[in-house]
């Protein structure tokens, strides 16, 4: 993944989706990185250009061992869209990254669309407590309270029935750097963002997890009593990682929220329309498959990719009224009913990156029988088993 230069620091960034669509920014939780929002992103793709970094400290971003306020973090994520040239965006915090959105939002009005805050607060005490975390952080490592953490995280029953869920994140928080824990810690100690919060002018959702013992309901509504304007929503079955335990219901309030504040998107034509149409490009079929394809097109077939690029990559995928997943759901259906295996096998992976479950795909196959033909679905089930092999049961 790229790095970039932001606020004097090096941060990880990733980001996708089509160019012209307005972006959304999302700022992980503490002890985590960017990969905490795998569960939920590619239900956002396609229609929202997806923008997703690690704090300071956390991920690959860089750790500097020095003493932060939460403003600190705010202007870090400032400083990213300056740097990606970015104008404003929609932005979507978790626990700390929500602490970070509402510090940006009330301290840079102008550039921010809307605010989404995750199982988040605006003031944790108690100062002490934060401190003594960072210490025993600091001298035995995040492998110490992985394991009380991991119990406010996710509701008593979760990483039984969900383990493949849990294990990435819980693999994210030990990996985290102590230092840049600890730092993070400290800082949350002294954040009281509560006289804050009446300067955010952004439409802004609040969403809890009814059962969070981290950050209950009760401090979403004391946010809600500062952002006058906010909207409430408090998830049942859902503890602090709701993004995680819960990504649907999550996706399903933030995309409804998101859409009501859209913004409007950026026109592109001409060389900007090539850029845009091989952003998306990459973006669903993977850098290595279109590197192959520019490279062997040669001057013969040269136009024709640029043809494929600014029209069906840019103009068509690059259209953000469909999202991704709807648009591998139709691609694939089509390819079944004409009988087109290669591109049904190139377009298969990109179908469950884009969202599309095997289980959806499954149910999508035994359609395509009924309006394509049984022959026509038992080759497409042939070669999605020669595509995605182990991976489908």
């Amino acid at each position: 993944m790229p790095q970039i230069e932001a606020n004097g620091t090096r941060l990880n960034y990733e980001i996708s989706g089509p160019s012209g669509a307005p972006v959304v920014v999302f700022s992980n939780s503490l002890g985590t990185s960017l990969a905490m929002w795998d569960p939920l992103v590619p239900l956002l793709r396609g229609r929202y250009r997806v923008l997703r970094y690690d704090t300071r400290g956390h991920g690959a971003s860089q750790v500097r061992d020095a003493q932060i306020e939460i403003a600190d973090l705010a202007e870090d994520l400032i400083g990213l869209l300056d740097a990606l040239q970015i104008p404003r965006a929609h932005v979507v915090g978790l626990s700390l990254g929500g602490m970070t959105g509402q510090a940006a939002a009330s301290r840079h009005p102008d550039r921010i669309i809307s605010l989404t805050l995750m199982a988040t607060a605006a003031f944790m005490p108690s100062e002490a407590s934060w401190n003594e975390r960072a210490a025993l952080v600091r001298e035995k490592g995040t492998a110490a309270i992985v394991e009380a953490t991991m119990t406010r995280w996710f509701t008593p029953d979760f990483p039984a029935k969900a383990p493949e869920a849990v294990a990435p994140v819980r693999q994210q928080f030990t990996g985290t750097d102590s230092a840049g824990y600890a730092v993070c810690c400290n800082a949350i100690g002294r954040m009281d963002l509560r006289p804050v919060l009446n300067r955010i002018t952004a439409p802004t959702l609040v969403i809890a997890g009814r059962d969070d013992p981290a950050t209950p309901p009760a401090m979403a509504q004391e946010i809600c009593d500062g952002i006058r304007h906010a909207e409430l929503v408090v998830l049942p079955n859902a503890a602090h990682l709701l993004a995680v335990e819960q990504p649907a219901a999550s996706a399903a309030h933030l995309l409804g929220f998101l859409d009501r504040h859209r913004g409007a998107p950026e026109a592109a034509t001409g060389a900007v329309a090539f850029e845009t149409g091989l952003s998306n490009r990459k973006s669903v079929l993977g850098e290595a498959h279109v590197a192959r394809s520019l490279a062997a097109a040669g001057d013969f077939a040269g136009p024709w990719q640029d043809f494929i690029t600014r029209t069906a990559w840019g103009e068509v995928w690059g259209d953000p009224r469909i999202p991704w997943k709807t648009r591998s759901f139709v691609t694939l259906a089509m390819m079944v009913a004409l009988g087109r295996e290669e591109e049904f096998k190139l377009h298969i992976r990109p179908a469950l990156r884009n969202g599309v479950t095997p289980s959806e795909l499954q149910a999508l196959l035994i359609q395509t029988a009924i309006y394509a033909g049984v022959p026509a679905a038992n080759g497409a089930f042939r070669w999605a088993r020669e595509v995605l092999d182990d991976e489908l049961a």
